[in-house]
């Protein structure tokens, strides 16, 4: 079993190479907009803080991070992520059924391009990343 001190210095091992070849490649890291985030899939609850550094300054440690649109939690349930796309997907669909009325309003073939052109690709951006979290 490995502890969280030997998790810190494996990744500061592997973190001062990848910044070797990046300066050997005329590549600079902001460490500033750098985060680090441990995941594990461990049952216990505690927050374990692990110091990573980056050109020699630390790198903020969160629970979550957005990567590509993509929210990720420490423990990969995506929770955070799903909740999000809905409430978003929600507030367009409100504001399309307010502009569609029997009598007035957008006609269907208008209503189904705007969903197809901008819901349908909010739900499903990124889902093969996190579809089997709804399974869990």
């Amino acid at each position: 079993m490995c502890c969280y001190k030997e998790t810190g210095t494996f990744a500061n091992i592997e973190l001062n190479k990848i910044v070797e070849w990046a300066t050997e490649n005329k590549i600079t890291f902001n460490e500033r907009k750098s985060k680090v985030m441990l995941m594990t899939r461990r049952k216990r609850k505690e927050w374990k803080e692990i110091a990573i550094y980056l050109n020699n300054r630390p790198i903020l440690q969160v629970e979550r991070l957005k990567y590509l649109g993509i929210i990720f939690d420490r423990k990969l349930t995506f929770r955070e992520h799903i909740n999000y796309v809905t409430n978003k997907c929600m507030k367009l669909i409100f504001t399309l059924a307010k502009s569609a009325k029997l009598n007035w309003g957008l006609n269907h073939k208008a209503l189904k391009t705007i969903y197809l052109g901008s819901i349908l690709p909010l739900l499903l951006y990124g889902a093969p990343v996190w579809v089997k979290a709804m399974t869990l």
